[in-house]
């Protein structure tokens, strides 16, 4: 599959604006599944499953719908595996709606905030056991509701931090595609639901997120009233990948909002066509209505350009992700991979450095520092310090069972690969006194994995032997839902100090 076009910007990284009046998808590249979009005023905000990853629920902003920059996270108390979250605001104050995965099951928290920018409150569990997937919406009686996967709600509180009712079977029908379709399994989730007009429009998805590429897909549903009855939309689904042949697979889980000029617009996620490494992306799609009061997608495939959305201001596309370690960017850059309550006292940010404490005996249970890259091929390096009794490097991480990497303790390189370190490829360096001083570098050229260090200040470089292909490191095969990012990882009873972390997204 040919890589689609795009722009370049800040160290090379792709971005979506064109800057000719039109734009490629994807709009935010990399692992930002389940957006969650909301329009205030002139501003865009818009959030995505985090799962395992602290700080998490990073708020990206934008003016135009195209261009967006990550602002700050919501969420810094773990309270489990982070799903498709719904951002809202009701009466002057921020809500976010959050479901989470813990050990006794799934449940739905919430936090607010008077400033969407922070801070923001606790989480706070609202009881609501066995959903995902929430869909705030004020009904036309003047009470807040919860939508769950399902077709199930439950109502609000007055101030949105409390259930005050059960939770309702039946309040709403997932639309069902025919049965010869090939698809994950039926799955109905994520509803989304907005006011036009005299209807309210539920969103929803079934179909499944991944499995076979023409998996999941976009439905609407509409009613006079939040209590129904729904019916379906005649053009159901509105998206859908129907071959395998598209530039984006499994398409689905979207969210509504109006333009800057009042048009309408769609944001949904997909996995690129061959690089489901880099986890489900964030898509736009214009809509349009029929004269019957019907969305119907105008975007088609997303194999080409798209007229950009009228009125809006171009902003900052993305972040830097190159990092001198000078202070902290958790969360809007790093995150900690299912850390324990305490695991932000593993690091420190001095003048020399971010030092991260070991944790674990190895990349896999290490609780790694970790960042999204969207890039479909890239280059990072770092130069790392090593000491005490333990090991630390550059690696990819997927999850405990899939990762990546190259290591050094302060007497032998180590080297991760299929998820295991390889005890066999261990090598010696050469004897010293005191810290190990190492540059380590990778180059991922579209799932090549070439792996490169120095011992002399980054001014020769050693190939690594081992070159890998790590295309089959996603969630077909391990689950989870996420996708493979740039890792730094402090194993064993030492630390590492990580400086100059440097990032460039390559060309085809």
């Amino acid at each position: 599959m040919t890589a689609p076009r795009l722009a370049t910007g800040i160290e090379g990284q792709r971005k979506a604006d064109l800057g000719d009046g039109s734009y490629v998808n994807p709009i935010v590249p990399g692992d930002h599944a389940d957006p969650t979009i909301l329009q205030d005023g002139a501003d865009y905000w818009m959030t995505f499953s985090s799962f395992q990853s602290y700080p998490g629920a990073v708020l990206w902003h934008s003016q135009d719908l195209v261009n967006w920059a990550p602002v700050t996270a919501a969420l810094t108390q773990n309270i489990g595996t982070v799903w498709a979250m719904d951002l809202v605001k009701h009466q002057g104050r921020y809500y976010l709606y959050v479901p989470v995965l813990q050990d006794a099951g799934t449940a739905i928290h919430v936090i607010h905030a008077d400033d969407i920018r922070g801070p923001w409150s606790a989480p706070i569990d609202l009881h609501i056991h066995g959903c995902i997937d929430p869909g705030h919406v004020v009904g036309e009686d003047g009470r807040r509701y919860l939508f769950v996967n399902g077709g199930r709600r439950v109502r609000l509180s007055d101030d949105g931090l409390a259930t005050d009712g059960p939770l309702e079977a039946d309040a709403w029908t997932p639309w069902q595609y025919p049965q010869d379709w090939v698809v994950e399994m039926f799955a109905p989730e994520g509803p989304k639901l907005f006011r036009r007009g005299d209807w309210f429009y539920l969103v929803s998805a079934v179909g499944g997120t991944a499995g076979p590429p023409t998996s999941h897909m976009v439905t609407v549903a509409r009613s006079r009233s939040v209590h129904g009855p729904w019916e379906h939309c005649p053009h159901n689904p509105i998206v859908h990948t129907r071959s395998a042949d598209e530039p984006w697979w499994s398409r689905g889980h979207a969210s509504f909002v109006e333009g800057p000029a009042g048009d309408w617009w769609m944001v949904y996620h997909g996995y690129e066509n061959g690089m489901r490494t880099l986890g489900r992306q964030t898509l736009l799609e214009p809509v349009e209505w029929t004269q019957d009061g019907w969305p119907r997608a105008k975007g088609g495939t997303l194999t080409g350009p798209l007229p950009k959305p009228r009125g809006g201001r171009p902003g900052p596309a993305g972040a830097a992700l190159s990092d001198d370690f000078s202070h902290n960017r958790m969360g809007v850059q790093w995150s900690l991979h299912a850390p324990g309550p305490d695991e932000l006292a593993r690091l420190r940010w001095e003048a020399s450095g971010l030092v991260i404490r070991g944790k674990g005996k190895s990349l896999a249970d290490c609780s790694p520092l970790t960042c999204i890259a969207g890039d479909r091929s890239y280059e990072c390096s770092v130069e790392l310090e090593i000491s005490g009794d333990g090991h630390g490097g550059l690696a990819l991480f997927y999850d405990e069972r899939g990762h990546v990497g190259i290591g050094f303790s302060t007497t032998q390189m180590l080297t991760y690969g299929y998820g295991q370190e390889h005890t066999w490829m261990r090598e010696p360096l050469p004897s010293q006194v005191g810290a190990r001083k190492v540059h380590a570098r990778l180059t991922n050229r579209e799932n090549v994995v070439t792996w490169q260090h120095s011992h002399d200040g980054g001014r020769t470089w050693v190939r690594h032997p081992w070159q890998m292909e790590v295309s089959g490191l996603h969630h077909n095969v391990f689950g989870g839902f996420v996708s493979l990012r740039i890792a730094l990882f402090s194993a064993g009873a030492g630390e590492v100090r990580a400086r100059n972390f440097i990032y460039k997204g390559l060309s085809a």
